[in-house]
């Protein structure tokens, strides 16, 4: 893996010299944009508004446009100038439940690997927030944006995930929602017993990415001229609206998928 990102986690008085590695990767097929009349690849260029000609990428700056005095053009110093020490630093500043943390501000997760000098320290650390079971919370600066993260132990690697500002989340009360409502005590009661029913541990391993394999299989497919056929899509639904009947159906099915 090569690392996005070095400095340093902020732990107290204790500095912790670190790497930044990307923890995921897409499972997406690398599809390519082709012309439909000759299926010729398509490519974008970064082109010059005025003279209408391709500029490289080592030409190309990054300015930010003021009211008066046109656009002011920033160089990495700059943005390094603005906080140096969040650049360069995760600075922890208080510990959480990671529970007290709702998965809505949950964005991209990345595994931190410690220096040599810093191997102790980041060991201690990483069995600290395993023994506490708490989370880091911390800011620091990642590709030139203020980044909000969370640090929390798993097995052997200290794992920091990017989460959202408070700021950056949409209010649903834009949403057509339904108001508190008077539900029946026996719906609830049967809804509550379909979803134990359902309940069990959770294994992430139990779950793939099939879409990705049976579009493989079509591409496969088309490439050596086998005619696609499109499958029926069967949905199943309950012919009445009916909560009751329906979550009577659901249990009753259910424990018959059991036996």
């Amino acid at each position: 893996m090569k690392p996005i990102w070095s400095g340093a986690i902020g732990f107290g008085l204790v500095n912790i010299p670190v790497k930044l590695y990307s923890a995921v990767h897409t499972s997406r097929l690398d599809l390519d944009m082709l012309d439909k009349k000759d299926l010729s690849r398509i490519h974008f260029k970064r082109i010059n508004e005025k003279t209408g000609k391709e500029v490289e990428w080592e030409n190309i700056v990054k300015g930010y446009k003021m009211p008066k005095a046109g656009y002011v053009v920033l160089t990495d110093k700059d943005f390094e100038t603005a906080n140096s020490k969040k650049t360069k630093t995760i600075e922890i500043e208080k510990f959480v439940e990671e529970k007290e943390i709702e998965s809505i501000y949950y964005e991209t997760p990345y595994y931190l690997e410690p220096e040599e000098s810093g191997v102790r320290a980041y060991a201690l650390l990483r069995d600290a927030l395993r023994k506490t079971q708490k989370a880091g919370i911390a800011a620091f600066v990642l590709r030139n944006k203020e980044t909000l993260a969370i640090l929390k132990a798993t097995e052997n690697v200290i794992i920091l995930n990017r989460i959202r500002f408070d700021d950056e989340i949409k209010n649903p009360e834009e949403l057509k929602l339904p108001a508190k409502t008077d539900i029946n005590g026996n719906e609830l009661k049967m809804a509550v017993s379909l979803i134990e029913q359902l309940s069990g541990k959770f294994n992430i391993k139990q779950y793939k990415d099939t879409y990705t394999a049976e579009l493989m299989k079509v591409i496969k497919a088309k490439s050596k001229g086998v005619k696609i056929k499109e499958p029926e899509l069967k949905v199943t639904y309950s012919k009445t609206k009916d909560l009751m009947h329906q979550l009577k159906a659901s249990l009753t099915a259910n424990q018959k998928k059991a036996s």
